[in-house]
């Protein structure tokens, strides 16, 4: 049988993607449409680019726009086998007949204020008698005698053959009838969802600083330890919850990301030492700026991993607003920006601070061209 190759499909990144497909669902559902309306979705990309990421936010943007309870039940195929997906066999009653119990991936909520959404991780991945079942249930949303509620979405994600992991090509007549999509890694998305979700400021100053180093996988090469998205979040938990000294968790960061990229993370890291105190800035001081841009990029990633510890205070806000006039206008630009990213509509509340309204007067035509 012909077989599909990752051909002929589009590549786009995690932040359209994940705004793309919301949209799709929620006005399926606000127009009362059934949801299999929507083809089961597969989508493709390298380890680490976000695919999992962006199926959890989609499963909150449905329930943000539509008031509905989304519950997302994750299944990572490489773990299964074929009778965890179709359930155990057992007798009925009178001892005729075999049925097959329910798995518990069926155990779904079918209510009408409910979401539900079939996550099909690692589907290229799991073993082929594994596969048949999961594509059974992507495009018939049953398996043997059990079927899906109709408030259920299927979404399915793999790595694709060209990525050297564990990877089964999927044949055309299959392929044919799902949606597919390719993450590709993006770094204005990747930052925005960054900021919003607390990744430590050392992160994304440095990344900032070297945009090409937030993903370094290579099909060909025998590193097993590189940098993906997924990396650089496990980087983060590791300095926000373990130890904010990178020298301090170098091994452990290394580990993540390759002793080469966390050599030259901890090197970077030591600018920060010598930035002005980001405290004094809110609290209305105006201390010297940086002149070095890796110093900037460093302290611009700081003040906004603070203003969104301190969102709130407002007046704070405009105190470190009115420093931005200090930084160079690309940087006072890629500052306020990352502001606007705090909280979904910070932009709004920003509107209400007359040094902001000041600063977008002065330069907020420069916005479409951040150095980002």
């Amino acid at each position: 049988m012909p077989e599909f190759e990752q051909n002929n499909i589009p590549a786009i990144s995690i932040g359209k993607l994940t705004d793309e497909l919301s949209k799709a669902y929620i006005t399926v559902i606000e127009k009362g449409l059934p949801l299999r309306t929507m083809p089961s979705v597969m989508l493709w990309g390298p380890p680490g680019v976000g695919k999992s990421q962006a199926v959890r936010q989609i499963a909150r943007e449905i329930g943000l726009q539509t008031g509905k309870k989304t519950k997302l039940t994750d299944v990572r195929l490489l773990l299964f086998n074929p009778i965890d997906l179709r359930g155990i066999p057992t007798s009925n009653e009178d001892k005729t007949l075999a049925v097959w119990l329910r798995p518990k991936i069926f155990d779904m909520d079918s209510s009408e204020d409910v979401v539900n959404i079939l996550f099909l991780d690692e589907l290229s991945s799991a073993p082929q008698s594994v596969q048949a079942a999961a594509y059974q249930i992507a495009l018939d949303r049953t398996v043997g005698e059990h079927k899906l509620p109709d408030n259920c979405i299927v979404i399915a994600a793999g790595n694709r053959v060209t990525d050297r992991s564990v990877a089964f090509k999927m044949p055309k007549a299959l392929a044919n009838r799902l949606l597919h999509i390719e993450a590709a890694v993006d770094f204005a998305s990747w930052k925005k969802w960054a900021v919003e979700n607390g990744i430590n400021e050392k992160v994304i100053g440095f990344l900032t600083f070297r945009q090409s180093y937030l993903t370094g996988f290579d099909a060909v090469s025998d590193d097993i330890a590189f940098p993906t998205p997924r990396t650089w979040e496990m980087v983060s938990d590791i300095l926000n919850n373990i130890d904010p000294e990178i020298k301090n968790v170098y091994h452990l960061i290394a580990g993540l990301i390759g002793v080469g990229m966390a050599l030259e993370f901890e090197t970077w890291s030591r600018v920060c030492s010598s930035l002005p105190k980001v405290e004094d800035i809110f609290d209305g001081k105006m201390p010297c700026a940086p002149k070095e841009t890796d110093a900037l990029y460093a302290l611009t990633a700081s003040m906004t991993a603070y203003a969104k510890k301190h969102k709130d205070e407002l007046d704070k806000i405009a105190n470190s607003i009115k420093y931005a006039d200090k930084l160079p206008p690309d940087f006072s630009v890629i500052l306020l920006k990352d502001y606007m990213y705090l909280e979904k509509d910070y932009k709004n509340r920003l509107m209400t601070i007359p040094e902001f309204c000041k600063w977008l007067q002065a330069k907020g035509g420069l916005l479409n061209g951040s150095v980002r």
